[in-house]
């Protein structure tokens, strides 16, 4: 069984920066596409970023692309999500997601971890 725990949320002043871990288990994290998406309140979750296999190939959404970048590290089982410039619409309960694809569709990604908030606010 797959399992994902995100870590790093918290609160950042406008302009400023977090990064976001998420620990991947039960699967092989080398073979599988890692992804990110966020969820404000009273919206749709929405993709942010997507990084391949080998990490060779990424996707943002554009209203993070510049500001965020989505890495991993197959040694250590992990994604992570640095974010940059942060404005208050990034405000959102951040998911980690595993899939096979690197798109953006909700369902091609069919594992979750709970999500961690991020609150962007001077």
């Amino acid at each position: 069984q797959v399992q994902l725990v995100e870590s790093g949320g918290g609160l950042a002043q406008p302009g400023g920066s977090l990064r976001l871990s998420c620990a991947a288990s039960g699967r092989t994290f080398g073979s599988s596409v890692m992804g990110w998406f966020r969820q404000a309140p009273g919206k749709e979750r929405e993709f942010v970023a997507a990084i391949s296999r080998g990490g060779t190939l990424t996707l943002y959404a554009d209203s993070v692309k510049g500001r965020f970048t989505i890495s991993r590290d197959n040694g250590k089982n992990s994604v992570y999500l640095q974010m940059n410039s942060l404005k208050p619409e990034d405000t959102a309960v951040y998911y980690c997601a595993l899939g096979d694809r690197v798109v953006v569709l909700k369902s091609a990604y069919p594992y979750w971890g709970p999500g961690t908030q991020v609150t962007v606010s001077s």
